[in-house]
């Protein structure tokens, strides 16, 4: 038994039955179990009991034992004068505070089923993909699971997003191609790449981004890759670096993407390009917001790819075999799911219900990712389809299996109930 599920089994009412009774005898009836406050304080406040006959409003403390409000030093707090009833799983001394102040103790472990203790203490202690592996049932999955959590998400990136856009004084095109950096960048050069795009003012993307061998040597030379040209097009790129350099004033800072164990088609080169090449279309900010279909989307970038230079090359002066290196359906997935709905999400949700079902439905019109965690969560006959169900168990996945949050997990929930 820990403090935590004493508190989840109190806040949702999980007991074999109901007529408490306080540990000397006297009938405790709860007419509100309180609101669990995961702040510092009692642990349920707006609380209301009835006991032989009186009622009392206030503050509910739980703990495993009752000693533990000595250890707590709650006697010596005044967020505790206002407490009504002491829950404990098991009582082992009296505390003369509460015995003077005339506060019940309610002895809690003959209420609480001994199969959700030994359950919970399974799942916490096991070493499985997900803590419930063993009893895990797919059919406990909740309706509206997948759609909950692809909401969690979202919201949670908008958050993200709402601050970047105060930042830049609500210019939803620069927080845009930040973001766009971002994914390109990948795991390995995301942040990398976000400092590149945020190292320069928007305003001078804006004015050169028709300009494609403009703008792929404006995010090379901030790589620091155009030094010591070794081609003709490095001279090229340099030049028109060094011009735009002293014509817009930019700074000297360096940031220099990392190719270790990337694979050559994920070269910080490739992608830069591509990014630059992707900024040729006029309006993209628009076409990205007012796409109502995901082939719109995909319009919208299955044509990018990188400049000529790297058809035979992936990194400077090294000549490769031929191959134009435009995006990869996997990739336009991931600038999709990771960039475009988070910020379609965030742009249309003040101004428009629909944006929800609208951002659903993208979601169940994109392939399902390929990955272990994926393939763990198939291995436990869990149908996935779609990137609404994939992106949705990845999030529950971090947010509550790999951190054992089973109580706030509402497959956990149903899995701990049930008997």
């Amino acid at each position: 038994m820990t403090e935590k599920l004493l508190q989840y089994l109190w806040n949702y009412k999980v007991f074999k039955y109901f007529d408490f009774k306080d540990i000397e005898g006297n009938s405790v009836e709860i007419i509100q179990f309180g609101k669990w406050n995961k702040d510092a304080g009692p642990d349920f406040l707006d609380s209301k009991i009835k006991i032989n006959g009186v009622i009392l409003a206030g503050n509910i403390e739980l703990h495993i034992r009752s000693s533990d409000w000595i250890f707590h030093n709650h006697s010596q707090d005044p967020n505790y004068q206002n407490i009504i009833l002491h829950v404990v799983f098991q009582h082992d001394i009296e505390i003369s505070m509460l015995t003077q102040q005339k506060v019940p103790t309610l002895e809690l472990k003959h209420y609480i089923d001994e199969n959700i203790v030994w359950k919970y203490e399974r799942l916490i202690n096991g070493n499985q993909f997900i803590a419930c592996e063993n009893i895990f049932d797919k059919d406990k999955i909740p309706v509206n699971f997948h759609e909950g959590n692809i909401l969690k998400k979202l919201e949670e990136k908008s958050i993200e997003l709402e601050q970047n856009l105060i930042l830049y004084k609500n210019n939803f095109e620069a927080v845009l191609f930040h973001s766009l950096a971002y994914s390109f960048g990948l795991k390995v050069n995301a942040h990398i790449f976000k400092q590149i795009s945020e190292s320069v003012d928007y305003s001078i993307i804006n004015k050169i981004r028709q300009n494609p061998l403009q703008l792929e040597a404006l995010l090379f030379g901030i790589s620091g890759w155009l030094t010591t040209p070794v081609d003709g097009q490095m001279k090229i790129w340099k030049r028109e670096f060094d011009f735009l350099k002293a014509k817009f004033k930019i700074s000297d800072l360096i940031f220099h993407p990392k190719f270790l164990r990337l694979r050559p088609p994920n070269f910080p080169t490739i992608r830069l390009s591509q990014l630059a090449n992707l900024y040729q279309h006029q309006n993209l900010f628009s076409k990205v917001m007012d796409a109502e279909s995901i082939e719109e989307l995909y319009d919208l970038f299955k044509s990018v790819k990188a400049s000529e230079y790297w058809d035979c090359h992936f990194n400077f002066g090294t000549i490769s075999k031929v191959q134009p290196k435009a995006l990869s359906k996997d990739f336009i997935d991931i600038i999709i799911l990771n960039t475009i709905l988070p910020l379609q999400y965030t742009y249309h949700k003040y101004h428009s219900e629909e944006i929800v079902d609208k951002i659903i439905g993208f979601y169940q019109n994109i392939t399902a990712e390929k990955n272990s965690v994926i393939q763990n969560w198939k291995n436990l006959g869990v149908p996935i389809t779609n990137a609404l169900e994939s992106q949705s168990l990845i999030y529950h996945y971090k947010n509550s299996c790999a951190e054992k949050n089973c109580l706030t997990c509402s497959i956990g929930f149903k899995l701990l109930k049930e008997s």
